[in-house]
């Protein structure tokens, strides 16, 4: 397997929670999601990748999703996040962090063993 390929299913884990995560600093549309996911260090995140977990977001009432003119140019949906989904970015958040550090203490030198 490759380092990329590695990489995108590190992403597919995590990308809702990442999602979430950007959200927290208010409602964005969907393409601006994708610069700020990249320029996070990501990677670049395709539309077909992206707004089927839009999509999935809010279907579990985690994000709100309204149709907002664009000036002089196309609409956009833009999606913001709900308490519902605040409180479950902050739930899983400390999950992630857990594992993470039990990852990292296994990656460790000397592989978790005292």
């Amino acid at each position: 397997m490759s380092e990329s390929d590695r990489r995108a299913l590190w992403l597919r884990g995590l990308l809702d929670l990442c999602v979430l995560a950007v959200l927290r600093g208010g409602e964005r549309y969907g393409y601006e999601l994708a610069q700020l996911l990249e320029q996070c260090g990501l990677g670049q995140i395709k539309g077909g990748t992206l707004y089927p977990v839009l999509g999935r977001l809010a279907d579990s009432g985690f994000l709100v999703a309204h149709w907002r003119e664009g000036d002089g140019g196309p609409g956009r949906k833009y999606y913001a996040l709900t308490q519902e989904g605040l409180a479950f970015l902050d739930r899983q958040s400390d999950l992630w962090r857990s594992f993470d550090q039990a990852v990292h203490a296994v990656l460790s030198p000397n592989g978790g063993t005292s």
